[in-house]
């Protein structure tokens, strides 16, 4: 499938606080139940395609996650009924992501109920593996994603950690938006999240039972975003 699967994504689905360990390490609150934004296309990164790009005045976050591309479409699912097995039969295949983040930006946006699409949408901000086949990955939940910055390990845990499991992420979004046959569900990012800036070199990665998917290695780095940007106060 290569990378045919980015170009028939409809949408880029990201679900929110997914590990406990992320959300104490924000202080945030954990959710009663899934909840979930969206990247543009734009903010893609394919491998080869160039640094990520920190845009002036911005804090920005790497938060490594699998990602799920669907091979159907789903609407309105009845959570009592779909079931993990549906879910697998759902998904056509698999991606490592890096939910990037404009910290500040998202920070300023939560304190004052504004949107969160400036913090999470600038160009480079969705990095994305090749796709992975689902006989690569026959459990989401055996799913080491390590993240590392400059040789050094940030983000190394278990997909199994999850609070939402992927059944549950899928009947949650159905029953707000129909869910496209090619959509790319972002997971959540376990503990770990922290800095990038311009000179860093980020290196990704997905193993199951202690062997690395290739197809998975995001191997990048990290440069000065270009423009007139700079990030004020709103």
């Amino acid at each position: 499938m290569s990378f045919n699967f980015v170009k028939e994504a409809g949408k880029f689905l990201c679900i929110g606080r997914n590990y406990v360990a992320h959300i104490k390490e924000l202080n945030n609150r954990t959710p009663s139940q899934p909840f979930f934004f969206l990247k543009p296309s734009s903010s893609v990164l394919l491998p080869k395609d160039g640094p990520i790009l920190v845009p002036k005045g911005v804090v920005v976050h790497h938060e490594v996650e699998l990602a799920v591309v669907l091979n159907k479409q789903l609407k309105n699912l009845d959570p009592e009924t779909f079931t993990a097995e549906d879910a697998l039969d759902a998904i056509a295949g698999y991606s490592l992501a890096i939910d990037l983040t404009a910290r500040n930006v998202q920070d300023e946006a939560k304190k004052k109920g504004l949107p969160w699409s400036i913090g999470k949408g600038f160009d480079t901000f969705l990095p994305l593996s090749p796709f992975i086949s689902k006989s690569q990955i026959p459990d989401p939940y055996n799913v080491q994603l390590h993240l590392k910055v400059n040789g050094e390990t940030r983000q190394d845990d278990l997909t199994n950690l999850m609070i939402f499991p992927v059944h549950q992420i899928f009947a949650t979004m159905s029953s707000i938006m129909t869910l496209e046959k090619g959509d790319v569900i972002l997971t959540g990012t376990p503990k770990g999240v922290g800095k990038l800036v311009p000179g860093d070199h980020v290196e990704a990665f997905i193993s199951v039972d202690g062997k690395v998917i290739p197809e998975s290695v995001i191997d990048v780095e990290v440069d000065q975003k270009p423009g007139p940007y700079e990030y004020k106060e709103t």
